[in-house]
């Protein structure tokens, strides 16, 4: 069953509607499991972070942690948990307002197996601070759904200067049958791309990555916390290997990471 809660107590409906309209704030999705997620301290300090760059207000670690212990099942079944940080008092006309923040927490059954490979296409399109993880997802949504309607599972984002930064809700990686290469571009630190550039014992390096000349690649995996480690089928008309030994190998180096402790 989902849960919704802010600052540990049901949802208010007046709260939740200010949130829906102003559209302004912050949040983190992690995965969690028997009270402990992988990578929590890196979703804190994102968390932390994120409040001084979007309120100009500080964020108790302790506190976050507490919140999403209250809504995990006592079952300790898998679930998908989103802290979303705003201020229902923020309006239109005055954002510069001191904030207090607020702590909305949900959660969501988390997948019983890794999606299948994803199969994407490019659009020319960046986040507004692409290095916050912020509630205005509508561009992102609407390049996924565009990617949806002409066939494909969901949009894979290039920068003005033409080279790949992000997918719509996930970093991406790519193997060239020697290095692991992550793209170089201002995009969202995703959480499981550090995990895993952390975990992988094979050379890896970053560098600017354009649509084109993809085929020097032999695989290719999206990364997010929900996911994990998912192969991607092919980019625009470039295919990818998705039963690459080095995508068990990737998936491995990541689930082998321990989960801490909410």
């Amino acid at each position: 069953m989902a849960e919704i809660e802010i600052d540990g107590a049901p949802a208010d409906p007046a709260q939740l509607a200010a949130l829906g309209l102003l559209n302004y704030g912050h949040f983190t999705t992690l995965r969690a499991e028997a009270g402990r997620a992988r990578g929590l301290g890196l979703h804190l300090d994102r968390l932390v972070r994120d409040c001084r760059t979007v309120f100009g207000a500080a964020l108790d670690r302790e506190l976050v942690r507490a919140r999403i212990r209250r809504v995990l099942p006592a079952d300790g079944a898998p679930v998908i948990v989103r802290v979303t940080v705003f201020d229902p008092a923020l309006g239109l006309e005055r954002p510069a307002a001191p904030a207090e923040p607020r702590l909305l927490v949900t959660t969501r059954p988390a997948p019983a197996a890794v999606p299948g490979p994803l199969r994407v296409r490019t659009a020319a399109y960046r986040r507004e601070l692409p290095e916050v993880k912020h509630v205005g997802l509508f561009g992102l949504l609407h390049h996924r759904r565009q990617a949806q309607l002409a066939g494909y599972d969901d949009a894979l984002l290039v920068d003005p200067d033409g080279h790949i930064t992000e997918g719509a809700t996930w970093n991406l990686a790519l193997y060239d049958g020697r290095e692991l290469v992550l793209p170089d571009a201002a995009a969202l630190p995703g959480v499981t791309e550090a995990l895993l550039a952390g975990a992988h014992r094979g050379p890896q390096r970053r560098e600017r990555v354009a649509p084109t000349g993809l085929d020097r690649f032999v695989a290719a995996v999206a990364l997010n916390a929900g996911a994990g480690v998912r192969p991607v089928a092919a980019i625009d008309g470039t295919a990818f290997d998705p039963a690459h030994p080095v995508v068990a190998e990737l998936r491995a180096a990541y689930e082998g990471i321990e989960a801490e402790e909410i």
